[in-house]
């Protein structure tokens, strides 16, 4: 064990493969949440947490948590993470970090007010794949990166009831899907100089399927594709002058990748050895961040999470998508 306790808040899918990957990595699981006693006992046996509250507001007064993990859907995201910083807990939230930039700066004020790490849990910064391609940036291997192009493209349901499809539940690929592409295009090129956009809304008014163009510093160029009723290749380029990197499908998650010459000459091959998901990589990382008391040592800082969602609100402007209770 490593110190930090770790609660979990919700007990769906993603908390379940949270949890499994904590569990593999000998980190320390003690408490989990859920909106009622029933759901948090289940999800207790099942994964041996000793303890189960029937509140989130009962997880967050936990005395024996340090951290919680916040699983809500993306409209829940906010007052959650809030919940467990005003209770003195450090907070990783799901990705889309909130439904805008608001929230993100309000939950970006709040955790240095109170002295506490929040950030954001885009889990494929801290994979070991990623972290050895920003090694192969920094080295210069590419030369001056001219382009990124990248996709996440899913079949997914089509009930116009169901969460990725309402917009009073944060519905719509952008927030699901396109987060992965935007933040890793964000981490290659950093924030984008200008925005374009374009999608296809569905009945409900949510996104089913955007495109971006955006320029970057240097005039570097990226695309992104996201969807939610098509899979496509889920692969990523970073074009440079001297070489590329092409990330296999599926290019978010443990994966393969190689360093190609202008020639096609392949001058390195990675392949991923994880165990489990890959979920535990963001649990080490922020161990390490409360250990050292540095959220600047993150790959991904709060900061960067809070524009990110300023650029995920431009697209939304520019598509034409609002959540409820938005102005």
């Amino acid at each position: 064990m490593t110190g930090l306790r770790w609660g979990i808040l919700a007990t769906g899918g993603i908390a379940a493969a949270f949890a499994s990957d904590l569990r593999t990595a000998g980190l320390d699981l003690v408490a989990v949440g859920s909106r009622s006693q029933a759901s948090a006992d289940a999800f207790a046996a099942r994964f041996d947490i000793p303890h189960a509250h029937g509140s989130y507001e009962a997880l967050a007064a936990d005395p024996e948590v340090d951290i919680i993990y916040v699983a809500t859907p993306h409209p829940m995201h906010h007052q959650d993470a809030r919940l467990a910083l005003e209770n003195g807990k450090h907070a990783l939230v799901e990705k889309a970090f909130t439904l805008n930039r608001a929230e993100a700066e309000d939950l970006q004020r709040l955790a240095a007010e109170k002295g506490l790490i929040v950030m954001e849990a885009m889990w494929t910064r801290y994979l070991p794949h990623m972290v050895h391609l920003r090694e192969i940036i920094a080295a210069g291997t590419l030369g001056e990166i001219r382009a990124v192009m990248a996709d996440h493209t899913q079949k997914l349901p089509t009930d116009p009831a169901h969460r990725l499809n309402a917009l009073e539940l944060g519905g719509g690929a952008l927030l699901d899907l396109g987060i992965y592409p935007i933040s890793f295009i964000w981490d290659v090129l950093g924030e984008p100089t200008s925005i374009q956009a374009t999608a296809r809304l569905i009945e409900t008014g949510a996104d089913a399927e955007v495109a971006t163009m955006m320029t970057h510093a240097g005039g570097a160029i990226s695309t992104s594709l996201s969807s939610s009723r098509a899979a496509g290749a889920n692969a990523a380029v970073i074009v440079g002058t001297e070489a590329r990197i092409e990330i296999d499908r599926v290019w978010y998650t443990p994966t393969s990748f190689r360093v190609v010459a202008p020639d096609g000459t392949v001058l390195e091959e990675y392949v991923s050895a994880v165990e489990g998901r890959g979920m535990q990589y963001q649990a080490f990382a922020a161990e390490s961040a409360v250990a050292g008391g540095d959220p600047e040592s993150l790959a991904l800082p709060i900061a960067e999470s809070v524009a990110i969602m300023g650029t995920l609100d431009e697209i939304r402007r520019q598509i034409g998508v609002s959540y409820p209770g938005e102005e």
